[in-house]
């Protein structure tokens, strides 16, 4: 099968043919990949961002985010069955550790993540699975439409759904970063809260995107975007989530966070260096996200289903995977590339 695969990083991965995956264990699941999510993600897994806390051999196969129709399964497996259509959960587990067992599964013991750790990703024409990561689609559904709420949706949604207490009617939230994950981001504050939405970013295209699918105010990021927020919400929003993190980003959303706020950290690559006196004289919180559980994303479904959620997707050939990984690279994909074998 055809497969797209990091030989080394900092460099451009190399699409290879090479065997398909077969069942190891009686709970595994063999899915033909019908979409497969361009994430920011992979561009860090290239620049060896991850190497040293997954470790993963090289050559591998990236893709984590992963959606398509059940190809065969293991003898154990009675959650589904051949010709199923599925959206995968990125991160399979264990269920039986401690965190499985709080409903903490991103934070399973025991986990593996199919693309980042040492486990070939779904960039291919089939990818090894669980039974655990199923969740069965109506058969309607066409994977690529779906493919990356696989992990950018429930990665926004499980970041929305721990600040819903926060975001009562009257409140403010700024999303900072309207792209593939803000977008979903957007969304799911507007089906599920009562709060103003204040999107912020550079592109002028995004803003718009965004003004359709839910957001009651925008701002675009020139440079002084801080202050307009500030502006706009009184001195700081309630709740600001960053689906940037990176390139001063970071501190433009501290900064945009007013007192007795939260700042909800999903976006990755920068860093932040505060005064530990702000902290305390503004009482407000940092709140980091990765990833969402498997009942995340079974809610965030039905809300995609309903139609309440949509993904604006680009969509590439499998060969044309180098050319989605540089346009996302250059900001050049509205929404979410898709990979279509």
């Amino acid at each position: 099968m055809k497969a797209v695969r990091v030989h080394e990083y900092h460099a451009d991965p190399t699409i290879d043919d090479v065997p398909e995956p077969e069942i190891r264990g009686p709970l595994d699941v063999i899915v033909k990949v019908g979409g497969a999510g361009v994430c920011r993600t992979d561009l860090h897994i290239l620049e060896g961002q991850w190497a040293d806390l997954q470790n993963p051999d090289l050559p591998y196969v990236i893709g984590h985010e992963n959606a398509g129709w059940v190809h065969e399964v293991g003898e154990g497996v009675t959650n589904v069955a051949v010709g199923d259509t599925v959206i995968l959960h990125p991160q399979p587990s264990c269920g039986l550790c401690t965190a499985c067992r709080a409903g903490r599964d991103m934070q399973c013991e025991n986990a593996f993540f199919p693309g980042l750790s040492n486990n070939d990703g779904g960039m291919a024409e089939y990818l090894r699975t669980t039974a655990r990561a199923c969740v069965k689609l109506d058969p309607s559904t066409n994977p690529a439409d779906v493919a990356a709420l696989a992990d950018a949706g429930i990665t926004a949604y499980h970041a929305v759904r721990k600040a819903l207490p926060l975001l009562h009617p009257g409140t403010t939230a700024v999303v900072q970063g309207a792209g593939g994950l803000g977008h979903i981001g957007v969304q799911c504050l507007a089906a599920l809260s009562g709060t103003r939405i204040v999107v912020v970013d550079r592109n002028p295209d995004a803003l718009e995107l965004a003004r359709q699918i839910g957001a009651d105010e925008t701002v675009v990021a020139d440079g002084d975007q801080v202050q307009a927020v500030q502006d706009l919400t009184g001195g700081g929003a309630d709740v600001v989530f960053d689906f940037v993190a990176e390139q001063g980003a970071e501190m433009d959303g501290w900064h945009m966070t007013g007192p007795a706020g939260s700042y909800y950290v999903i976006g990755y690559g920068g860093e932040l260096r505060i005064p530990t006196l702000d902290f305390v004289a503004g009482e407000k919180n940092i709140v980091g996200n990765i990833v969402g559980t498997y009942t995340d994303l079974a809610e965030l479904m039905v809300l995609a289903q309903a139609g309440k959620v949509t993904l604006h997707t680009q969509q590439y050939p499998l060969d044309r995977a180098v050319d989605a990984l540089r346009d996302l690279d250059a900001g050049k994909v509205r929404g979410r590339a898709i990979l279509v074998p």
